[in-house]
């Protein structure tokens, strides 16, 4: 039976509208409880920023580290971290998590792309370099795609040996605020028929109204999906989730639905190679 890794993405984006029935978490406590029930429901992954009791991005090491630690009391769900965060940062500031050794995967952007208004800023030197700290952090990449492009700029940093293949590619679809490639079974098809043979890849979908997007990609023979108030409150048109536990449990659900098996965190690290991707 295929398995599908199952990512939560569990704090909300900053300036995002969070409705009153949707419980954000901020505090390492209130994090490591959410991503507790999101374990249960069956997420073996959590892709973790921390953020100060106003809801803002914070770069101090020990409330992401005590975050960490308290998740890793209870559980032992792969830790991703991210090289992305605002481009008027530093790029030592937009991979900071890298520093802490329980992150085992992080994301790396492929590209810059139009966000709304503004130009979400991602030089080949800034990938070069992060993807530098991450091998040397021995940590697993998962190359993020908000463009067809950004599928060929993963197969020159791949033959420039800056990256290693097997990729995996996570498609970064949703609206014209997150993304310019729309949401759409023609776009996840367009992409695929970029990808190298023998990728392995998931999808999350920005400001998604339901689940439509991510059951297509399960179809497609995606690997793996993210859900999480960082994405989206909703599963179903008009619908919102009150947690990020109730968005992974519908997930699952779905994932059963299509004769799938969401992945454990052991059987994650293998598919994703975390321990070996950089031998």
């Amino acid at each position: 039976m295929r398995k599908i890794i199952v990512t939560v993405a569990p704090v909300c984006h900053v300036g995002k509208e969070i409705p009153a029935e949707c419980k954000n978490p901020l505090t390492p406590e209130e994090i490591t409880e959410d991503v507790l029930n999101c374990y249960k429901a069956g997420a073996c992954q959590v892709h973790l920023h921390t953020r100060d009791l106003k809801g803002n991005p914070t770069f101090e090491l020990d409330v992401f580290q005590q975050t960490i630690n308290m998740i890793r009391e209870k559980t032992d769900m792969i830790i991703q971290g991210s090289t992305g965060g605002l481009s008027t940062l530093s790029l030592e500031e937009r991979c900071v998590s890298l520093s802490v050794p329980e992150v085992e995967v992080a994301s790396l952007n492929m590209g810059s792309v139009n966000f709304a208004e503004t130009v979400y800023i991602n030089t080949n030197p800034e990938l070069r370099y992060w993807a530098k700290r991450q091998q040397e952090a021995d940590v697993v990449p998962e190359m993020e795609l908000f463009d067809l492009s950004h599928v060929e700029c993963c197969t020159r940093l791949a033959d420039d040996g800056v990256i290693r293949r097997p990729l995996h590619y996570n498609y970064c679809v949703g609206p014209g605020a997150s993304s310019n490639l729309s949401a759409t079974g023609r776009n996840l098809a367009l992409l695929n028929a970029l990808a190298e043979q023998g990728t392995s890849w998931g999808v999350n979908h920005d400001s998604m109204k339901d689940f439509s997007i991510l059951a297509c990609a399960i179809g497609m023979g995606a690997n793996a999906v993210r859900v999480g108030f960082e994405d989206s409150f909703y599963y179903a048109p008009g619908k919102r989730a009150h947690t990020n536990a109730e968005l992974v449990e519908r997930l699952v659900a779905l994932i059963r639905m299509m004769g799938c098996e969401p992945a454990t965190p052991a059987e994650a690290r293998e598919m994703l190679r975390i321990g070996t991707y950089w031998k």
